[in-house]
């Protein structure tokens, strides 16, 4: 079922300690299990399943549940071993583990989606599930009467979903490429806000209650931090990926954020660095540096009996500048470009050697990387994805310190 892998120790590197193999089907979700040794993950296949590492380093099944329909989501509390699934229905299961972890028993199925359910926060505080689904609602139900609560309907599918217990505020985002910031009530919501920066659909959200800061990935393979706290809605765009951003954990000790993509990309992001802010693209007629027309621009193409040239944009300043005069490339990891980029030649000749030394490290799940969930008093990772396999990872080497217990981890 499962087999251990013995890595020998390396620095600044993701250790592999176990691959896990028996799903049928898409593994869309794992979550490790604070304070056991143990993983519970759900499949496409219809499965839940709880392995428990034996004597012999390897994980075995310990539970397997078939449940009605493809399981999307998960939600588990490990102070009440209460566990929320979604399904491909719409539906919510929850369920009660037993203290062995050796049994689970069903406790009641929540109507909360007429589709696939995207996205479960579980709130102890009020008794509340909070969800997303592909009927592009967000619905949360008390879990004492069974009731639906409250929903609220976007206009595109609801994708990914955070949530802050002290403010009952919901972040949602979904595959329009917008983040929408609610204010949960017993009965009703209201809209805070929306961020627009990303130009393909969420793939995942983080919240980080302590220094009120969002990261989203998406489609675009862009990662942006929105400062929700304050400094006039600051935001930082980190750009590191080949493909779409599926899974994020910010740690807050050190300051790292840990991303993953759907081409088995990990990068861990040093955001413990004053970083400077990507410029807003600025829109002209002409190149800004040598003043050639653009295509569109026709009286100054006839004027100057030119041909107009196609517009681009320096990533270091916005600056709308043609080809000729932005054929340079460089990397700004202060910015957020780690992977080279076009910038114009006044900029090129302003950035420095020291100037493009790395801010981030790249590594390789060599997997496709849907789902991801950290436990950060050990330093474990767990990745899953739709090669069926869920892998644990050694990540105490990457960021970089003896973890104590007490962080907090959802």
């Amino acid at each position: 079922m499962a087999a251990e892998i013995h890595s020998r120790p390396q620095s600044s590197r993701p250790i592999l300690l176990n691959k896990i193999e028996g799903h049928q089907d898409t593994v869309n979700a794992a979550v490790i299990i604070l304070r056991e040794d143990g993983v519970v993950t759900i499949s496409e296949d219809r499965t839940i399943r709880v392995w428990l590492k034996r004597d012999s380093g390897q994980y075995w099944p310990s539970i397997f549940h078939t449940v009605s329909a493809p399981c999307s989501a998960i939600s588990y509390n490990s102070d009440s071993k209460r566990i929320f699934i979604g399904q491909d229905n719409g539906a919510i299961v929850e369920f009660l583990v037993a203290e062995d972890f050796n049994k689970m028993t069903y406790v009641k199925t929540y109507p909360a989606h007429q589709n696939r359910v995207s996205a479960i926060v579980f709130s102890p505080e009020t008794e509340w599930i909070i969800s997303t689904g592909h009927d592009k609602y967000l619905s949360w139900i008390c879990t004492r009467s069974g009731c639906l609560q409250g929903r609220h309907c976007f206009s595109a599918w609801a994708s990914c979903l955070q949530y802050d217990v002290e403010t009952q505020h919901a972040f949602v985002g979904d595959y329009s490429g917008q983040i929408t910031l609610l204010k949960l009530e017993q009965n009703t919501c209201s809209i805070i806000s929306t961020l627009k920066g990303h130009e393909g659909s969420i793939g995942a959200l983080w919240w980080d209650p302590i220094h009120r800061l969002l990261f989203s990935g998406a489609s675009d393979h862009s990662v942006i931090m929105w400062d929700i706290g304050g400094r006039k809605g600051r935001t930082l765009l980190l750009q590191g990926h080949h493909d779409k951003v599926q899974a994020l954990y910010y740690v807050q000790l050190t300051r790292q954020l840990i991303s993953c993509a759907a081409d088995g990309g990990i990068v861990v992001w040093n955001m413990d660095v004053q970083r400077e802010e990507a410029p807003q693209w600025q829109e002209s007629d002409s190149c800004q540096n040598c003043n050639q027309p653009f295509f569109w621009n026709l009286k100054q193409m006839w004027d100057t009996k030119s041909l107009g040239l196609r517009q681009h944009h320096c990533r270091k300043c916005g600056k709308a500048i043609c080809g000729k005069c932005s054929c340079k490339r460089s990397t700004y990891p202060i910015m957020g470009f780690e992977f080279q980029v076009r910038v114009c030649d006044d900029c090129f000749t302003t950035i420095k050697d020291e100037d493009r030394t790395s801010l981030a490290t790249f590594h390789e799940g060599k997997h496709s990387i849907a789902h991801m969930h950290l436990d950060i008093t050990r330093g474990l990772m767990v990745t899953c994805g739709s090669d069926r396999i869920v892998k644990i990872w050694d990540m105490t080497p990457v960021i970089g310190c003896s973890l104590a217990t007490g962080f907090s981890s959802h």
